[in-house]
């Protein structure tokens, strides 16, 4: 290699010359874009997000932290028993904000999820009169029609189809406890009315969480059982065509699986209880709870200190893995759905808004891409600390521009870019979106020094890095990223590479487009 070529490859990075220089006998990771094999697909929207029901409706979600003021806790508000200084009041979100629906439609195509705990016992209010104050017995919350028609448009205007869940609580049931299916009648039947559709639903949001989710008394695995025969029967005849999820269970596996929680079901049960019965199996990762929560259950809290550390990036890996296994015991062959993910539960922790968690979100989607996860939901598009978009200002966050890059070079198809090196050096390979025979491969240098890799071929560099890890403020190749106020992108190019030794710095992650990669899988 000359010092030509050297230079060239090397003021690209932020270091100069002569520390490029200096580490260059280091070992670097050999890339070989074109004999990168197959091992996978992921579904066109891969990549999806939430948005809660209670944000549709209105009501109390998550505080952000720089609400949440050291009063003393008010009483649970909620069937969690969990502070009611821990929420606040949302009005509904507005679906027809300008902004917010181009930001969206950048992500697209993608799932939209409206769910979430608060659907599973909302009523909706099947009438163009003003909805009544309070929801009739046994519901905790209203939907209206325009409410649900602004999330129709919403899908439409951003490229989305829409996933959902029904009501199952107390309002819901006969004199014997039946579950009836009115309400899902009434919310599929005007979906079509007005132009939309529910490409996929789950049957309720955490089932294994049942009691905290507004079930009756004494609901066990075996009501579940008989809930999910019910609804299956109904919604194959009300929704022909559109997929059956679930079970959408959360908090088993791994760490959070270890720890007893009153009144929480087994997954396996519920399995055993619903024999073979959904098209998706779908389940949920929250690999800690939020500091919000850890006063409750501290032994499954995390810190920021450990965001770029291999245990917390391998919590996803072992939370997959326990639902893998169930999938493949009593729903061999159904493709997997993370229907939702974030940093962690109880609205994120206060770093989930920052660069810091931006390598949590994109390792995850690669890691879990290559273990046959077809579609992840992130939690939530812009509600709460965890949001990929600020709720008040709707400006993006670091998580939404490795969105961005993931949607805009990342294509369906997942190779294997090769031995997995032994550092904090994570790589991930997909066939280029849009380019025939092109391949992307996206670097994470999550460790505290650089790393190189050997690049056989001229590609592009999009390389995203902030000066404070623990800031909102993140940068492409040294400039900053920021949407205009009516959500209008920047230029999102990447720098040009020749063949040569590429440096990571450390804290970064780098996407590496290589359109002349000539792979056959990718063609």
């Amino acid at each position: 290699m000359t010092r030509r070529t050297l230079f060239l490859c090397a003021r690209l990075a932020p270091l100069p010359l002569f520390a490029f220089l200096y580490q260059v006998g280091a070992q670097p990771v050999p890339l070989s874009p074109a004999t990168m094999p197959r091992i996978g697909n992921v579904d066109e929207r891969f990549q999806s997000y939430n948005i809660e029901m209670i944000e549709v409706t209105g009501g109390r979600f998550w505080k952000p932290y720089d609400q949440i003021h050291n009063d003393k806790p008010a009483p649970g508000s909620t069937a969690s028993g969990l502070p009611a200084n821990l929420y606040e009041y949302r009005p509904p979100i507005d679906l027809y904000n300008v902004r917010l629906r181009k930001l969206a439609a950048a992500l697209g195509p993608s799932y939209i999820r409206v769910s979430g705990t608060w659907a599973n016992t909302v009523y909706f209010h099947d009438s163009d009169d003003p909805a009544p104050e309070k929801p009739p017995a046994g519901f905790n919350g209203i939907l209206t029609r325009k409410q649900w028609k602004g999330v129709i448009d919403f899908a439409r205007a951003a490229n989305g189809e829409v996933v959902t869940s029904f009501a199952f609580g107390a309002g819901t049931r006969d004199a014997a406890g039946a579950w009836t299916p009115d309400q899902a009648r009434h919310l599929l039947a005007y979906t079509k009315a007005a132009g939309g559709r529910i490409a996929a639903a789950e049957f309720m949001n955490e089932p294994n969480y049942a009691a905290m989710g507004g079930a009756p008394k004494g609901y066990e695995a075996a009501a579940f059982g008989r809930d999910i025969a019910s609804f299956r029967v109904f919604y194959r005849d009300a929704a022909p065509g559109s997929l059956f999820v679930g079970p959408g269970s959360t908090g088993e596996g791994g760490v959070l699986g270890s720890t007893p929680t009153p009144g929480k079901l087994r997954t396996e049960d519920l399995m055993r209880a619903t024999g073979p019965a959904f098209d998706v199996f779908s389940y949920h990762i929250y690999a800690a709870v939020s500091q919000r929560c850890a006063g409750a259950m501290p032994s499954i809290g995390t810190t920021a200190a450990a965001a770029r550390s291999k245990e917390w990036l391998s919590r996803p890996e072992k939370i997959h893995a326990f639902y893998a296994d169930l999938r493949d015991r009593y729903e061999p062959g159904t493709p997997l759905w993370v229907t939702e993910v974030a940093d962690a539960g109880c609205g994120g922790n206060p770093w989930s808004s920052t660069f810091l968690d931006t390598f949590r979100y994109l390792n995850q989607l690669g890691r879990l891409a290559q273990r046959g996860v077809r579609m992840i939901a992130h939690n939530t598009l812009a509600a709460s600390d965890y949001g990929l978009l600020d709720e008040r200002t709707l400006a993006p966050r670091p998580n939404y521009w490795g969105a961005l890059l993931w949607r805009r070079l990342m294509g369906s198809v997942v190779l294997n870019p090769g031995p997995p090196p032994d550092s904090d050096l994570y790589l991930y390979a997909h066939c280029m979106r849009d380019r025939p025979g092109g391949v992307t491969v996206l670097a994470i240098n999550a460790g505290t020094t650089s790393q190189d890799l050997e690049a056989p071929k001229p590609g592009r560099r999009y390389t995203l890095t902030s000066k404070h890890l623990e800031s909102t403020a993140v940068e492409l190749n040294g400039r900053e990223l920021q949407a205009a106020s009516d959500g209008a992108l920047p230029p999102v190019e990447g720098v040009s590479v020749r063949a040569c030794r590429l440096r990571l710095e450390p804290a970064s992650v780098t996407f590496i487009a290589f359109p002349n990669a000539g792979n056959r899988a990718c063609r």
